[in-house]
């Protein structure tokens, strides 16, 4: 279409300057007649007779003009080069004319073709009939509603897909670049205790909506949801168990339970934990992976952190002794209290911990973060870490942290002798 436009352009050019050198043309040669009529009169001045009539009769009417005539003898008396000039313009329009004759008598063709076709199909194809639903169709499309979703999974690290029971069974830990999921809390008590000897504690303890917090979905049925999603009253899942034998107090944090968010339950979870490590002489292990302080609680929950800070505190002071392990993610204000204020601090590989994200901060300081940063590794770097350990020997390892805590501790201007005669600080 947009040939077509150009050429009907270029042709009405041509015209125009074909027109306009007719018209000069014709102007000059009116000059020029006019001129020889005016000398042919005698030097006297008188007019000729014979001219006077040859001119009255070439006046006349009775005998017009072929314009086509005069068209020629005009042209005849062009310039060459004017001529040269009209004759490839006159070529030029007539080829632009024969090629826009030429493309819609395609179109023409080209549409009565696409009829015929139409109205030839439409007389072979027979009346529809039903459809039969076959053995193999019922089949095909039954086994693909029946379906189950979530089959597989994308490492947040690598990106490598992964078959969601291979994962499973390797602990929630990428096979290809060695990436620690989020492991459930019920999941977690599985890896790290010995079977049949987890004994929750504090189960029937359940949050309030006490400040009627208000959002798009009431915190009222956010906890019902959560509840029902996990199978659990709240966050913290706390109780006792053996590692390899070894009698501990186990918190674990459930980050499917609303992000791990620490509420009014949690601290008081945690709290009572202390409390019964203390009491059993137990040494009390955490697992934390939180998103922080539960903001439908506002200020009830971050007074949580100086109530969690406060009760490690009595722990310590009474000679208990305390380790939190810290996984992927433990941000906001777990991470600025009771997660960092433990005898020993471990996280496992991989695991993003800091108290804002690091969006936030890098848009705060409108600058680059280094690489790595708050990662386990950039951590342990910078001292905030103890150590970090795999999933895979956590149970051992914690074992062995736990018969460190069985020997002496000294108190100030102690000496090694008499730190050795007390009696253990765990049972077992």
């Amino acid at each position: 279409m947009e040939k077509a436009r150009v050429a009907d352009d270029n042709q009405q050019n041509d015209e125009r300057v074909i027109d306009e050198s007719l018209s000069v043309d014709k102007t000059a040669n009116a000059r020029a007649k006019s001129g020889a009529e005016g000398s042919s009169g005698s030097s006297n001045g008188k007019a000729d007779p014979e001219s006077e009539a040859q001119h009255a009769n070439a006046a006349a009417p009775d005998e017009p003009s072929d314009p086509e005539v005069n068209q020629e003898e005009s042209l005849d008396k062009l310039d060459p080069k004017e001529q040269a000039r009209l004759d490839k313009a006159q070529a030029k329009t007539a080829k632009a004319k024969a090629a826009k004759e030429a493309k819609a008598a395609k179109k023409a063709a080209e549409a009565s073709d696409k009829s015929a076709k139409a109205k030839a199909k439409s007389d072979a194809e027979p009346e529809e009939t039903p459809r039969r639903e076959g053995r193999l169709a019922r089949l095909r499309f039954s086994k693909k509603k029946d379906m189950p979703g979530g089959l597989w999974l994308k490492c947040e690290s690598c990106a490598e897909v992964i078959f969601r029971k291979e994962l499973e069974e390797k602990d929630r830990v990428c096979p290809a670049c060695g990436f620690h999921f989020t492991v459930p809390g019920g999941e977690r008590i599985r890896m790290v205790l010995d079977e049949g000897t987890w004994d929750e504690r504090f189960a029937e303890l359940e949050s309030m909506d006490r400040l009627d917090f208000k959002d798009t979905i009431p915190y009222e049925k956010k906890l019902a949801r959560a509840v029902q999603r996990t199978g659990q009253k709240e966050a913290l899942i706390c109780g006792t168990g053996t590692i390899l034998n070894r009698p501990v107090v186990l918190a674990i944090l459930d980050f499917g339970f609303l992000g791990g968010s620490m509420g009014e339950v949690v601290g008081e979870k945690i709290a009572l934990s202390c409390e019964l490590a203390t009491k059993e002489k137990r040494p009390l292990i955490m697992f934390t992976s939180s998103g922080g302080a539960r903001m439908h609680e506002g200020i009830l929950s971050l007074m949580q952190m100086a109530k969690t800070c406060g009760s490690l505190e009595s722990l310590n002071e009474a000679g208990g002794y305390s380790i939190c392990i810290m996984t992927h993610p433990t941000t906001g204000g777990v991470t600025a209290s009771f997660a960092s204020v433990t005898d020993l601090v471990i996280a496992e590989p991989g695991a993003l911990i800091g108290f804002a994200g690091p969006r936030v901060i890098a848009t705060t300081l409108k600058q680059e973060l280094p690489p790595g940063f708050q990662r386990a590794e950039f951590l342990l770097e910078k001292g905030m870490l103890d150590m970090i350990v795999a999933r895979v020997n956590m149970r051992e390892t914690l074992a062995r942290l736990i018969d460190y805590s069985k020997g002496p501790r000294m108190e100030e201007g102690e000496s090694v002798l008499a730190a050795k005669k007390r009696p253990p600080l765990t049972g077992g």
